[in-house]
């Protein structure tokens, strides 16, 4: 329960809210022990009119108890009769259940509204927790159990403030007044009823902690659901075209079905609470009920004080129900709250350091030994890189999939760190560097802020165009943001939209083509203005007509920019300056095209393999390494050797 009061806390700040609630549930259960103590004189007068006592006589009673604060002549212009006294009694007792109804509704209110508030921020910050998280510990955990936690954990979460601050607060507070009206009345009696509270609290307590465990258990079952209906929601084309409904569905039964176990246990302990805490209470019920009728009997009990403390301990005993399933909420609160504090313990990527600035880049970039390894991967992606890029230099990066190019240039803008070693700083992975300083001493926004990456799974925010490109920048105008639309060519296919850079994207760019996706992500690069640019085989699933355009539009953005290029696509590989071939984590060679087809094998089997495969026609015929359609004269120099 420790996280779980941690969190807890935050409901602190709201203390004006909070003193008031507090203040309103003592008004309402003080007002039920009041009107408990108030049915002893109406009993009276019920069960023994003839010792029944009126109104004048009730008063000046009361007045000697409370310091005679009740003039007299007040006490003595009430009416005598007995009728009368019940009367006004009665009335009295009503006025006091509105009054009640009027603070417990005033305290439900400001406890929904507190706790509506604190979870809230909860969430936010949790939220804004993971956004600043490594990606690495995101890929780890999975994307998907990290939103469970934001949304569903912290409403699980909340379910707990909502049991100590209305339910604890008001029924702890109705059974304390209760208890309290009926030790007025006869405290011997009250006493004897204390082995109810004692062995249903230790039953309680047993339950609770099988609770919290299964409750942990479902929690992770159901992140895992929550994973798995978006992973195949959003992949849905290719569930269909695979015909995988049938496995996807099987996946799905078999992790629905340990939720539903885990939930199962979770009810199960809540179903057998209710139950046993009613068998008790009614031994103790019939217990006492054999003792008062002993002492009434003897004429040591008075029959009008034994129903008020059987009627306030009923009460009490009522108010003592819910906090069965109270707690269990709180271990369900607390297992949830675990899983949320492991979020917020987990470090960001800056830890409140204040690192300088870098200036804009204008020299090199150096892998100095670079090694990274994937969590839980045996071998590494990236090992023992070196490679030294000139600023304005083009660079692609070829080989087989796996071979770490995009890994390799993930480290530059710190998406990755390589691996710590047992250097200065963890140089044992090696160092990436930047104009001769190591990216790691310097502060990541403004790292990133010069650097523009358009990647091959062109990502797409629902919103309008214009929100798209400016994504990151949002102080950008308007005249700026057309700018970059139009040096990405995309103000043609934007003009034909309605509204044009006011038009609003669905969800993943739906009423955009992959091309003009592709476009708008570039125009989003150009914005940004950035020094270094990394594209990420950002023309391997389009069109011709698309990658012409395209091409067209990175030639003249890159123009004094350092261009970081993986290409599966010949005709962006023979226009670097260099290009890097890489396989297994690491270079193999570097040169140009002609050269590397002469003297390198791995770059030879790739420009058979991949270049010359992904240069493909209009209709799909193969090109030569020119781009010449397959059979058609050719100047460049041939593939095979």
């Amino acid at each position: 329960m420790k996280d779980f009061w941690h969190l807890a806390r935050l409901l602190l700040r709201e203390r004006r809210l909070l003193i008031l609630s507090i203040v309103f549930a003592f008004i309402g259960a003080g007002g039920l022990g009041a009107g408990l103590l108030g049915l002893a004189p109406v009993v009276d007068n019920i069960l023994d009119p003839q010792k029944g006592r009126n109104l004048p006589v009730l008063v000046a009673e009361l007045n000697g108890k409370i310091g005679g604060v009740i003039p007299t002549s007040w006490i003595d212009a009430l009416p005598t009769g007995k009728f009368d006294a019940v009367f006004w009694i009665v009335i009295a007792l009503a006025l006091v259940a509105v009054l009640g109804a009027i603070c417990n509704f005033l305290h439900a209110y400001l406890s929904m509204t507190i706790i509506g508030r604190t979870v809230a921020k909860i969430r936010d910050d949790v939220f804004v927790h993971v956004t600043h998280m490594p990606l690495r510990a995101i890929t780890t955990g999975g994307p998907s159990d990290f939103v469970s936690r934001v949304v569903y954990d912290t409403a699980q979460v909340g379910s707990g403030f909502s049991g100590i601050l209305s339910k604890a607060l008001s029924q702890v507070l109705k059974g304390a007044f209760a208890v309290m009206a009926a030790a007025i009345a006869d405290w011997r009696l009250t006493l004897a009823a204390l082995p109810l509270a004692l062995v249903s609290g230790a039953f309680i307590r047993w339950t609770g902690k099988r609770v919290r465990r299964a409750a942990r258990g479902g929690l992770e079952a159901f992140g895992e659901l929550y994973h798995t209906s978006a992973e195949v929601v959003q992949h849905m084309r290719v569930v269909k075209t695979s015909t995988s409904e049938a496995t996807e569905g099987s996946r799905f039964h078999a992790i629905n079905m340990e939720a539903l176990r885990q939930d199962m246990r979770v009810r199960s302990m809540r179903s057998l609470a209710s139950p046993v805490v009613e068998v008790l209470a009614l031994f103790v019920l019939g217990s006492l009920t054999l003792v008062a009728v002993k002492l009434i009997m003897d004429g040591h009990l008075d029959r009008a004080n034994f129903i008020i403390v059987l009627s306030s301990l009923a009460i009490a005993g009522a108010s003592l129900k819910p906090l069965t399933s109270l707690q269990h909420d709180l271990q369900t609160s607390s297992a949830a709250a675990v899983r949320i504090m492991e979020v917020l313990r987990q470090p960001r990527e800056e830890q409140g350091e204040t690192k300088p600035a870098i200036a804009r880049h204008r020299l090199s970039i150096r892998f100095e030994k670079v090694t990274f390894t994937y969590p839980g991967a045996e071998t590494p992606s990236v090992a023992d890189v070196e490679l030294a890029i000139k600023q304005g230099e083009t660079v692609a990066f070829v080989g087989a999939n796996g071979s770490g190019k995009t890994t390799l240039l993930s480290l530059i803008p710190r998406l990755f760190d390589p691996d710590a070693g047992a250097g200065a700083g963890g140089a044992g992975g090696g160092r990436v560097m930047i104009d001769d300083v190591d990216i790691r001493s310097v502060s990541l926004k403004s790292l990133r802020e010069q650097i523009g990456v358009v990647t091959q799974e062109t990502v797409m925010f629902k919103g309008t165009i214009r929100q798209n490109i400016a994504y990151g920048l949002p102080g950008a105008g308007d005249a700026q943001v057309a700018d970059a639309a139009r040096r990405a060519r995309a103000t043609d296919f934007i003009n034909t939209k309605p509204g044009g850079l006011a038009f609003q994207l669905g969800e993943q760019g739906s009423g955009l083509s992959g091309g003009q996706r592709q476009r708008i992500a570039i125009a989003r690069a150009i914005l940004r203005d950035p020094a270094i640019l990394i594209l990420d085989e950002a023309t391997s699933m389009i069109d011709a007509d698309s990658e012409a355009k395209i091409s067209e539009a990175l030639a003249e953005f890159a123009r004094g920019r350092t261009c970081l290029i993986v290409a599966h696509r010949l005709s962006t590989v023979v226009h670097a300056d260099r290009i890097v071939v890489m396989d297994k984590g690491r270079i193999v060679d570097i040169g140009k095209h002609a050269d590397l087809l002469e003297r390198c094998d791995a770059y030879r089997a790739i420009a058979q393999n991949q270049l010359f495969r992904h240069t493909q026609g209009p209709r799909g015929e193969g090109r030569g390494p020119s781009g010449n359609v397959a059979g058609s004269p050719s100047p460049s120099i041939p593939v095979e050797r």
